[in-house]
Formats: structure tokens, C-alpha cells, sequence
């Protein structure tokens, strides 16, 4: 990977975002992609939008987005020994919780703590067989009692899990965020791959990073019904099913390294998967399949049935570990999947050809 574009990504992946916080993170890709839009703009959401402008007149409007938001918690209650009780933001996993260190994001800068719990040579036997539920685990921030903990933390701080960007063996890497700031990194490097074409695009290109996905598609709602493209393009992550404990039949045949995935279901617009494949083949990206009968749990849910319908389609990363702070993916499947968005941005010649016959 471009040496640029990986340290990028780590500043991406290391700002703080949980749904609702997201600016931090925000801020690192506004400044990435400024070079490289005609059109840098933020909404009253936090959205953020990046546009490059086509060649011609009456040009289709293709929006790609990811979302910035991660996973986190909330700090809901100081008790009076000083410990911050929580609240999930999006799904957090409480068999993972315990005994990890977490930064608290607090008006005077991050706040290091540990979530704890009454350790094990202490519970009956039968509540060692069962998770601790999130309401009844706390974070030590080291303070005394009630009133210092209040000179350093507010009810409402955000809270992320302390994981550094780790490179493991190949192009494989871990930290968490994947979810999905490898979405907003895709977006990121077509904006950059396509503001160094030769030639301009026959599109208006709206390159989005959303905000509020973890909790409801929230962001994704607001901003295509601001752009109102003709064409939208949505860059998640995938369960991987090349570990030992995950179901094929579940989610297909995904594994790291093999390619970014094509979804088809009924969110997809079937002439938009078609043209992904074409450019898939004729650019010989290596490409993955899986099937979706439904609706998505994705910005391309909201994205199809924005105003009066949208031609929609999902380019996913495979990932191992999702909702964990170790998320782990292949570098060499970012870089296919922004290769892939560019070939098939160059493709598409009218919003007419999208409409089944």
C-alpha cells in the first residue's frame, strides 16, 4: 500500500468516533481528501461531502459512502467511590468488555481507565458460566471518589476501547474501527485514484463519510436525501468466514485477501452488480459473492428507498473479529475494492441505463 495511504489509514482508525462523536475522526478524513474534490462540505448531521465534478451536461450523481462511526460506550453515572457506569453505543459485546483498557474522551482530552469486574476466585460457581451484563461493569479512572472523578469526567463522555493499529503477518492488520473506517478509507482512495485519472468522469461524484450508522442508518439517510444521486455505491465490511468458530452456510464463502465482495439481493440494483462485475473481470480484480434475500443492514438500505429510489449497490471488505477492538482485514482487499469503485465509475454512461427492462 501507498506509504500515504497507510498512514491515513492508521489516523483514521486511531480517532476516537463512537456513533454521535464522530468529528475527530471526521476532521482526519476532511483533510485527507481536500486535495483531491472540487466540493468540501459538512452537514448539520456531521456528514461529510466530498465532490468531483464530471465532464458534460446532465450527468448522473453517484454517491459512495462509508461510514465513520464505531462501536463504544457512554458514561451514564459516577457512583460515589468514583467508578463510571456505561451504556453501550451500537453493539458492544459484553463477553469482551471486562478487563480491557479504554480511553474516556473528556472536554480536557482522553482519559485512560480499565473496565473491572469482582474477579473470578471471588463468584459462585454458576455466575462464572455467565456474562457479566454491561449495566453491572464500571471503569476505574484511578479517582478517589465522586467528587474528583466529576473534575475529570462528564455524564455523556464518550468512551473507546484503547487498540493499537497492529500489522500481523502478510498484508494482514488489526485495530479497532474497521467497522467501518475501512469503508471511509475505500471512499477516501477512489476520491484519489479518480482526481488523478486523465480523464474526468461522465458522473458528479459525491464521495461520503456518514455518521450514526451504528445506531440506526442515520447518517445514511440524511445524506443521500441531500444529494439525491442517481446512483449509490455503499462500502461496508463482511463477516469473514475463513476463521475457525463462523458458519459458511450462514454467510457464504468469504476469506481475507481474496477480494472485496459483491452482495445480490434485493437491495442491489442488478445492472450496477452487473457493470461491478464487468469491471471486476476486465481490470482482473479478484471479487467474492454473497447473497442477501432482504433488506441490508447497511447505508445502502436507506440509500435505495431515498426519495423516489436509488440504483444501489454494496462493495464490502471482508473482516474478521467485527465488533471487537482487534477487527482485522486484509490491506491487499482495501486497495481492490477502491481499484474496483474507479474501473466501474468509468462505466457508467446515464442514470436511464439503470431503470429494468
Amino acid at each position: 500500500m501507498r506509504k500515504e495511504s497507510l498512514a491515513f489509514l492508521e489516523k483514521l482508525l486511531d480517532a476516537p468516533s463512537p456513533s454521535g462523536y464522530e468529528q475527530p475522526a471526521q476532521r482526519v478524513f476532511r483533510d485527507y481528501v481536500a486535495p483531491y474534490c472540487d466540493e468540501l462540505t459538512t452537514d448539520v448531521m456531521g456528514n461529510v461531502f466530498a465532490r468531483i465534478s464530471g465532464k458534460g451536461k446532465d450527468l448522473p450523481r453517484v454517491m459512495i459512502v462509508g461510514h465513520t462511526d464505531e462501536i463504544g460506550l457512554q458514561v451514564k453515572y459516577i457512583d460515589d467511590k468514583g467508578f463510571l457506569y456505561f451504556a453501550a453505543v451500537g453493539g458492544v459485546d459484553a463477553h469482551l468488555t471486562a478487563g480491557k483498557r479504554v480511553n474516556v474522551h473528556t472536554a480536557g482530552g482522553p482519559l485512560a481507565g480499565v473496565i473491572g469486574k469482582k474477579p473470578i476466585h471471588l463468584m459462585d460457581a454458576k455466575d462464572r458460566e455467565t456474562v457479566v451484563k454491561l449495566e453491572s461493569q464500571y471503569i476505574d479512572i484511578g479517582a478517589k471518589d465522586k467528587k474528583e472523578a466529576q473534575k475529570l469526567v462528564k455524564v455523556g463522555d464518550a468512551v473507546t476501547f484503547e487498540s493499537a493499529f497492529t500489522r500481523l503477518a502478510g498484508d494482514r492488520v488489526s485495530s479497532r474501527g474497521f467497522d467501518d473506517k475501512a469503508g471511509c478509507f475505500v471512499v477516501a482512495e477512489v476520491l484519489r485514484l479518480v482526481a488523478a485519472g486523465k480523464k474526468k468522469l461522465a458522473v458528479d461524484l459525491y464521495g461520503v463519510s456518514s455518521v450514526q450508522e451504528e445506531i440506526g442508518l442515520r447518517g445514511g439517510t440524511t445524506s443521500c436525501y441531500a444529494v439525491n444521486p442517481d446512483v449509490g455505491i455503499c462500502v461496508e465490511v463482511d463477516f469473514a468466514t475463513d476463521q475457525p468458530d463462523v458458519e459458511k452456510k450462514h454467510n457464504g464463502e468469504v476469506a481475507l485477501g481474496k477480494g472485496p465482495i459483491l452482495t445480490r439481493g434485493a437491495n442491489i440494483n442488478p445492472h450496477l452488480f452487473d457493470l461491478l462485475s464487468v469491471a471486476a473481470d476486465k481490470e482482473k480484480i479478484d471479487v467474492q459473492h454473497t447473497a442477501n434475500p432482504r433488506a441490508t443492514g447497511t447505508d445502502a438500505n436507506v440509500m435505495q428507498i431515498s426519495r423516489s429510489g436509488v440504483a444501489t449497490a454494496l462493495v464490502k471488505i471482508p473482516l474478521r473479529y467485527m465488533h471487537t477492538p482487534v477487527e482485522t482485514v486484509s490491506l491487499g482487499d482495501l486497495e481492490a475494492a477502491a481499484k474496483l469503485i474507479v474501473a466501474t465509475l468509468e462505466r457508467i454512461a446515464s442514470r436511464e441505463e439503470f431503470i429494468p427492462r
